[in-house]
């Protein structure tokens, strides 16, 4: 396809491209991260506090509200504001920490992204700011009072909204080339009476000099003078940027520096100005607290600068406009000429053209959001662990349980990242988590194929995968484990394009290998093929912290684990195969993992430990184990009958081998034979059809076609996991709880559709119930996947007990239209996924809004958890195209 941003993304196959330089980087939250804190005991959220990031710089990174920053997250452009009445500036979003929250931490603010394109050419977010004084008491309050079993209080309930009493901020951003940034501020104030309000736009360095690892600092100077205000700001490695501010606001000047003598009462602070300086400047009145540039002056050099734009009064419906341009050098002769309006225009016609035009209709509206929100999800991730372990030597030595045994993250020393991520949310989850990410990359491909490549290559890449295999799984704590889908949504990624990467292919293949290995030799300690691995992303799934080992002697053998691996070994071997087609080296390597997923297949159904696999047949379902041998010799092996998502995995191993691999790949076609004539139970696994033209076609299933129909029946049971807006992670039928023994142990689980009623992993998440995206969107594929070869001669009742029978393809289509109707307004004109929330209301200033949550009311389809999750839940885009395809 042609168009002007589709030429600059084949121009920016590179990430460290020119038009990639400059994007929404800039992390939402960067307090309450592992990043920043060196504490002896590990409570991020205690050690760096919402209340301590006015006054106290960051290490690692820098946050504000509608952001943007360089790629290297050196420099720094957002929007403060304040209404008259709030005690601090609103320069970043406000949320509860994990132990504030009453389902963990929880962002209590408005805000869409709007609009964007990859090269981030285009950007649009809206921020709803209320124009009574922000509650931040009230709403810590009432999170304490609701308790678990509450709903989560918002904004709203606390009445500051009311009477659409806040200001709708909206921030433009488009790129004159890609180191000119035009920035347009609007402001419309949609309450009923006149309303004062103070935009601040910032520009700032983030900190790289208090650490005593980099004496050099880099300097901003403001000056104003007859017809221009701005702010040249001097860096020695990205050089000199100019931004030029419209009109005539005050410039103030601070340092990026903690007030050591407020927060902390120590005898002096670094600098003669804070970080706060501005704030207090501004809220408090304080005269000597930054620097005040007069008229026709310059500033000293400092490291933080805003432009303080003051309206006594906006009147109702009335907006006002701020400009801002950021450039390259000495600045722009004529910022805000036409040069600005017309960037403005031509970028958001171009965003229109690579979109496929204007949304007309609300799919077409939901999926330009979702992209749009998984756009921005990019933040500027650094991290060097040997560093942070360490302490810096300006800092006092790092406390000795921080490098202690069991200590967070101790054995990731060779952790050293410093990149552009994307991250699962925005705020609730500002740092990259593995299998997050990966499904992040399946409507990436669909809009940027290059940067999606890179993501994945990242994650293998020697700073960041261990030395043993592993994959990162997430910043708090690396060494968890998270499902292997990285080999899927390569494939993904690699069939997304019409001329097909193999070089990628065979890149993230060799690191894979690695990865598998590690697999294979840590999470199956017994060597019979089925597999642990702990929680596996899906946090409270089981009665029991599957992540914990269990009573002496006891262990798990997880159905989920080892159908992730079954599923892990086909995706190996269709990158092995593809690959073949090229370098016939690679033939044998796809043979070890055809061989490896029929051993894992063999298992998992009837052999394995006291053999017991996790197949059960009285149920027609798949269920975790839990064993121990005795003296003799034999093996104890349970059931944990609880029918969880844990139990549909097994539907994920699946691949089909297409004609062209007997034909061109004759030592393959002819191992397999071997294999099925000297072990003939593993043509269980395997099905053959014949063509008309007389070749083959081969289908591996952990999951023989009487087993598949028993579990697909328990799947599409409207009384067990099919809601009306996708598989739930839990059967329903569980709602009235059951117990169930583990080692010994009596424990109580029990279908929960909405939020967590456990604090198991911090609470803020629930796989007992909620409708997922990941998942989700996983057995769309595999069922479309096994339509594929049986085509009409494979039906299910769909509802279960409905009388009404569908191909598997017709089912997959209509699990991704449940999926996507979380979205589309239904026959009340409302989104399900808009639950009883304000945006659910009448008022088109909420409705005409798309918030993408991080899971689902498995019930009513109410968005729960993080509430800008257009990282996974932006797979919503894709279902939305037609996706998958055969590939």
């Amino acid at each position: 396809m042609s168009g002007a941003e589709r030429d600059r993304l084949a121009d920016s196959g590179e990430m460290t491209s020119p038009w990639r330089l400059w994007g929404p980087y800039l992390a939402a939250r960067q307090w309450g991260t592992v990043r920043e804190d060196y504490s002896a005991d590990g409570n991020a959220w205690g050690y760096f506090s919402f209340d301590h990031a006015r006054d106290r710089a960051y290490r690692w990174g820098e946050d504000g509200i509608a952001g943007v920053c360089d790629r290297h997250g050196f420099l720094n452009l957002a929007v403060a504001l304040w209404n008259g009445r709030d005690p601090i500036l609103k320069e970043r979003y406000f949320g509860l920490s994990n132990g504030e929250g009453n389902h963990g931490e929880d962002v209590k603010e408005h805000w869409w992204v709007l609009d964007g394109t990859p090269t981030h050419s285009y950007m649009k977010v809206l921020y709803r700011y209320p124009q009574a004084e922000f509650p931040y008491a009230d709403l810590r309050r009432l999170a304490a009072e609701a308790g678990r079993d509450g709903r989560e209080p918002e904004l709203s309930d606390t009445g500051v909204l009311a009477d659409n009493r806040f200001f709708d901020v909206t921030v433009t951003y488009a790129k004159a080339a890609p180191d000119d940034l035009c920035v347009e501020v609007t402001a419309t104030n949609q309450g009923p009476a006149d309303a004062r309000l103070d935009l601040l736009p910032q520009l700032w360095f983030r900190n790289t000099w208090s650490w005593g690892r980099d004496a050099r600092r880099p300097a901003l100077i403001a000056a104003t003078d007859k017809g221009w205000t701005r702010v040249v700001a001097e860096h020695s490695l990205i050089g000199r940027y100019t931004l030029h501010a419209s009109g005539h606001p005050t410039m103030l000047v601070t340092d990026n520096e903690t007030d050591e003598i407020g927060l902390f009462g120590r005898g002096r602070n670094p600098s003669r100005y804070t970080k706060a300086g501005i704030d207090d400047h501004v809220v408090r009145g304080a005269a000597d607290s930054c620097q005040v540039v007069e008229p026709g002056a310059a500033s000293q050099p400092g490291t933080k600068a805003a432009a303080w734009y003051h309206f006594d009064a906006v009147a109702p419906g009335e907006s006002v406009t701020v400009r801002l341009r950021l450039i390259r050098g000495d600045g722009h002769g004529r910022a805000f000429g036409s040069t600005f309006g017309s960037t403005m225009d031509l970028r958001r016609a171009e965003a229109d053209e690579f979109h496929g035009g204007p949304p007309v209709t609300q799919r077409d509206l939901v999926r330009r959001r979702a992209l749009a929100g998984l756009m921005w999800t990019k933040q500027v991730y650094r991290f060097r662990l040997r560093h942070w372990l360490e302490g810096d030597p300006a800092n006092p030595p790092a406390p000795a349980q921080r490098l202690g045994p069991g200590a967070r993250n101790v054995h990731w020393r060779h952790l050293d990242v410093a990149d552009v991520l994307s991250m699962p949310d925005e705020w609730e989850y500002p740092w990259f988590a593995a299998w997050d990410l990966a499904f992040h990359m399946v409507p990436f491909a669909s809009i940027d194929p290059a940067f999606a490549k890179d993501q994945l290559l990242l994650m293998c890449r020697e700073w960041m995968m261990h030395p043993d295999g592993q994959l990162p799984a997430y910043e708090w704590e690396f060494g968890d484990v998270n499902p292997p889908v990285h080999a899927w949504a390569a494939l993904q990624v690699y069939h997304a394009e019409d001329t097909p990467d193999r070089t990628f292919l065979a890149r993230v293949f060799h690191k894979l290998l690695l990865n598998f290995s590690w697999w294979v030799n840590r999470k199956d300690p017994e060597g019979n093929y089925l597999f642990e691995g702990g929680f596996l992303g899906m946090d409270n799934i089981g009665p029991v912290n599957r992540s914990e080992p269990l009573p002496a002697g006891w262990r798990f053998e997880q159905s989920d684990a080892t159908s992730w691996m079954a599923t892990y070994a086909l995706h190996l071997m269709r990158m092995a195969l593809e690959l073949a087609r090229h370098d016939e080296a690679y033939e044998d390597v796809a043979t070890k993992f055809v061989e490896h997923f029929l051993s894992i297949a063999g298992v998992s159904a009837r052999f394995g430990s006291a053999s017991r696999g996790i197949w059960d047949e009285r149920d027609g379902f798949c269920y975790d184990l839990v064993s121990r041998p005795h003296g003799d010799g034999t093996v104890e092996s349970l059931p944990v009958r609880v029918r969880s998502m844990v139990g549909l995995i097994p539907l994920l191993a699946t691949a089909v081998l297409e004609p062209w691999v007997f034909d061109e790949l004759p030592r393959f076609a002819a191992r397999l034979n071997y294999l099925l004539h000297h072990q003939p139970e593993f043509g269980q696994f395997i099905g053959w059809r014949t063509e008309p033209d007389g070749r083959r076609r081969a289908l591996l299933s952990l999951l023989d076609d009487d087993k598949l129909h028993r579990v697909l029946t328990r799947m599409f049971d409207e009384r067990e996991f099919l809601s009306p807006h996708g598989i739930r992670s839990m059967s329903a039928a569980h709602r009235d709880g059951l117990t169930v023994e583990i080692a010994g142990r009596t424990h109580w689980v029990g279908y929960e559709p909405g939020e967590s009623r456990t604090p198991m992993f911090g609470g803020n998440s629930n796989w007992r119930g909620p409708v997922w995206f990941p998942t989700n969107a996983l057995l769309v594929q595999a069922l479309h996947t096994v339509d594929t070869f049986h085509g009409d001669a494979f039906t299910v009742e769909l509802p279960t007990g409905s009388g009404r029978r569908v191909t598997l393809g017709e089912a997959a289509g209509e699990l991704s239209g449940r999926l996507a109707s979380l979205f589309l307004p239904g026959p009340d004109g409302r989104r399900p996924a808009d639950g009883k929330r304000v945006e659910s209301g009448d008022s088109p200033l909420w409705s005409e809004h798309v918030t993408f949550s991080e899971y689902f009311d498995g019930d009513t389809g109410e968005g729960l958890g993080a509430t800008h999750q257009t990282g996974w839940t932006a797979l919503v885009a894709v279902l939305l195209a037609g996706w998958p395809v055969n590939g």
